[in-house]
Protein backbone atom coordinates (compact mmCIF):
# COMPACT_ATOMS: atom_id res chain seq x y z
CA UNK A 1 0.00 0.00 0.00
CA UNK A 2 1.24 3.33 -1.19
CA UNK A 3 0.81 6.63 1.63
CA UNK A 4 2.19 9.95 1.26
CA UNK A 5 4.97 11.48 3.01
CA UNK A 6 5.49 14.87 3.71
CA UNK A 7 7.08 15.40 0.14
CA UNK A 8 4.08 14.30 -1.31
CA UNK A 9 5.82 11.41 -2.90
CA UNK A 10 4.72 7.84 -2.55
CA UNK A 11 6.27 5.60 -0.70
CA UNK A 12 5.67 1.46 -0.27
CA UNK A 13 4.62 0.53 2.96
CA UNK A 14 2.78 -2.80 3.91
CA UNK A 15 2.85 -2.87 7.64
CA UNK A 16 1.29 0.86 7.60
CA UNK A 17 -2.81 0.59 8.54
CA UNK A 18 -5.36 2.55 7.49
CA UNK A 19 -5.90 3.86 11.16
CA UNK A 20 -2.24 4.44 11.33
CA UNK A 21 -2.80 6.31 7.35
CA UNK A 22 -5.84 8.38 9.00
CA UNK A 23 -3.86 9.10 11.98
CA UNK A 24 -0.47 10.27 9.97
CA UNK A 25 -2.73 12.73 7.57
CA UNK A 26 -4.93 14.07 10.78
CA UNK A 27 -1.13 15.19 12.20
CA UNK A 28 0.02 16.66 9.19
CA UNK A 29 -3.40 18.48 8.38
CA UNK A 30 -2.64 19.38 12.38
CA UNK A 31 0.84 20.92 11.39
CA UNK A 32 -0.49 23.06 8.79
CA UNK A 33 -2.96 24.67 10.16
CA UNK A 34 -0.44 25.24 13.20
CA UNK A 35 2.24 26.65 10.32
CA UNK A 36 -0.95 28.62 8.38
CA UNK A 37 -1.65 30.21 12.52
CA UNK A 38 1.39 30.67 12.94
CA UNK A 39 2.03 32.68 9.74
CA UNK A 40 -1.42 34.87 10.22
CA UNK A 41 0.23 36.22 13.63
CA UNK A 42 3.71 37.08 10.96
CA UNK A 43 1.24 39.32 8.92
CA UNK A 44 -0.43 40.79 12.03
CA UNK A 45 3.08 41.33 13.46
CA UNK A 46 4.39 42.96 10.48
CA UNK A 47 1.00 45.45 10.27
CA UNK A 48 2.38 47.21 13.86
CA UNK A 49 4.04 50.39 13.61
CA UNK A 50 7.63 48.76 13.47
CA UNK A 51 7.07 47.61 9.46
CA UNK A 52 5.86 50.84 8.66
CA UNK A 53 7.12 52.75 5.55
CA UNK A 54 10.48 54.11 7.60
CA UNK A 55 11.04 50.18 7.99
CA UNK A 56 10.92 49.02 4.71
CA UNK A 57 12.52 52.15 3.42
CA UNK A 58 15.63 51.69 5.66
CA UNK A 59 15.69 47.99 4.44
CA UNK A 60 15.50 48.47 0.86
CA UNK A 61 18.01 51.80 1.55
CA UNK A 62 20.76 49.17 2.72
CA UNK A 63 19.87 46.62 0.26
CA UNK A 64 20.39 49.01 -2.30
CA UNK A 65 23.81 50.40 -0.76
CA UNK A 66 25.14 46.80 -0.36
CA UNK A 67 24.86 46.15 -4.19
CA UNK A 68 26.13 49.43 -4.58
CA UNK A 69 23.13 50.79 -6.79
CA UNK A 70 21.88 54.40 -6.62
CA UNK A 71 19.08 55.50 -7.75
CA UNK A 72 17.20 58.76 -7.98
CA UNK A 73 14.55 59.87 -5.05
CA UNK A 74 11.90 59.81 -7.49
CA UNK A 75 13.13 56.32 -8.71
CA UNK A 76 13.56 54.99 -4.73
CA UNK A 77 9.60 55.85 -4.26
CA UNK A 78 8.39 53.77 -6.95
CA UNK A 79 10.30 50.80 -6.04
CA UNK A 80 9.67 50.99 -2.52
CA UNK A 81 5.77 51.14 -3.52
CA UNK A 82 6.57 48.02 -5.48
CA UNK A 83 8.79 45.94 -2.81
CA UNK A 84 6.04 46.79 0.05
CA UNK A 85 3.09 45.71 -2.76
CA UNK A 86 5.37 43.01 -3.92
CA UNK A 87 5.46 42.31 0.54
CA UNK A 88 1.58 41.81 0.26
CA UNK A 89 0.89 39.93 -2.82
CA UNK A 90 3.62 37.21 -0.79
CA UNK A 91 1.94 36.96 2.65
CA UNK A 92 -0.91 36.39 1.51
CA UNK A 93 0.31 33.49 -1.20
CA UNK A 94 2.20 31.62 1.43
CA UNK A 95 -0.75 31.80 3.94
CA UNK A 96 -3.01 30.77 0.66
CA UNK A 97 -0.71 27.96 0.19
CA UNK A 98 -0.27 26.99 4.10
CA UNK A 99 -4.51 26.74 4.48
CA UNK A 100 -5.37 25.16 1.02
CA UNK A 101 -2.61 22.48 1.96
CA UNK A 102 -4.29 21.68 5.46
CA UNK A 103 -6.63 19.18 4.59
CA UNK A 104 -6.85 16.18 6.46
CA UNK A 105 -6.94 14.59 2.31
CA UNK A 106 -4.28 13.44 0.59
CA UNK A 107 -2.39 16.80 -1.43
CA UNK A 108 -3.44 15.35 -4.62
CA UNK A 109 -7.07 15.93 -3.90
CA UNK A 110 -8.20 19.22 -5.50
CA UNK A 111 -11.89 20.39 -3.43
CA UNK A 112 -13.03 23.20 -4.87
CA UNK A 113 -15.10 24.31 -1.83
CA UNK A 114 -12.34 23.69 0.76
CA UNK A 115 -10.46 26.24 -1.92
CA UNK A 116 -12.89 28.78 -1.96
CA UNK A 117 -13.13 28.97 1.91
CA UNK A 118 -9.20 28.63 2.07
CA UNK A 119 -9.68 32.28 -0.74
CA UNK A 120 -12.67 33.49 1.57
CA UNK A 121 -10.78 33.60 4.91
CA UNK A 122 -7.38 35.00 3.03
CA UNK A 123 -10.07 37.93 2.24
CA UNK A 124 -11.32 38.04 5.82
CA UNK A 125 -8.30 38.24 7.21
CA UNK A 126 -7.12 40.71 4.86
CA UNK A 127 -9.73 43.17 5.96
CA UNK A 128 -9.47 42.46 9.57
CA UNK A 129 -5.86 43.25 9.45
CA UNK A 130 -6.19 46.53 7.26
CA UNK A 131 -9.01 47.11 10.42
CA UNK A 132 -6.27 46.58 12.69
CA UNK A 133 -3.77 48.60 10.73
CA UNK A 134 -6.31 51.25 11.83
CA UNK A 135 -5.47 51.72 15.37
CA UNK A 136 -1.15 51.69 14.93
CA UNK A 137 -0.31 55.16 15.03
CA UNK A 138 1.58 55.74 11.62
CA UNK A 139 -0.57 52.87 9.98
CA UNK A 140 -3.92 53.13 7.76
CA UNK A 141 -6.29 50.74 6.19
CA UNK A 142 -6.45 50.61 2.50
CA UNK A 143 -8.61 48.79 0.52
CA UNK A 144 -5.84 48.97 -2.31
CA UNK A 145 -4.01 46.32 -0.09
CA UNK A 146 -6.82 44.49 0.32
CA UNK A 147 -7.21 43.86 -2.82
CA UNK A 148 -3.55 42.90 -3.33
CA UNK A 149 -3.86 40.85 -0.71
CA UNK A 150 -6.70 38.88 -1.80
CA UNK A 151 -4.61 38.41 -5.74
CA UNK A 152 -1.81 37.24 -3.55
CA UNK A 153 -4.20 34.77 -2.03
CA UNK A 154 -5.67 33.94 -5.49
CA UNK A 155 -1.87 33.25 -6.54
CA UNK A 156 -1.15 31.00 -3.62
CA UNK A 157 -3.68 29.20 -4.74
CA UNK A 158 -2.94 29.04 -7.88
CA UNK A 159 -0.01 27.68 -6.57
CA UNK A 160 -1.48 25.01 -5.01
CA UNK A 161 -3.48 24.03 -8.22
CA UNK A 162 -0.68 23.51 -10.41
CA UNK A 163 1.12 21.46 -7.62
CA UNK A 164 -1.94 19.21 -7.78
CA UNK A 165 -1.61 18.95 -11.31
CA UNK A 166 1.65 18.21 -11.38
CA UNK A 167 0.89 15.10 -8.57
CA UNK A 168 -2.05 14.04 -10.37
CA UNK A 169 0.48 13.89 -13.71
CA UNK A 170 2.50 11.76 -11.91
CA UNK A 171 -0.02 9.40 -9.94
CA UNK A 172 -3.07 9.82 -12.04
CA UNK A 173 -6.49 9.10 -10.18
CA UNK A 174 -7.01 5.60 -11.08
CA UNK A 175 -3.71 4.59 -8.72
CA UNK A 176 -3.69 3.71 -5.30
CA UNK A 177 -1.89 6.53 -4.41
CA UNK A 178 -4.62 9.15 -5.01
CA UNK A 179 -7.43 6.72 -3.66
CA UNK A 180 -8.98 5.65 -6.90
CA UNK A 181 -9.28 2.50 -9.07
Amino acid sequence: MKYWNSAGLGKQNNSMSAETRCAHARMLSIAWKVAAVVWALVIFHLSTGAYGLSFTERLLAGALSFLHLTIPAPGFEVLHHFVRKAAHLAEYAVLAVLLCTSSKEPPVHWRPRRVLGCFLIIVVYSLTDEYHQSFVPGRHPSSTDCGIDSIGGAMGILVFYVNYLRLRAICPPTSPLTGGG
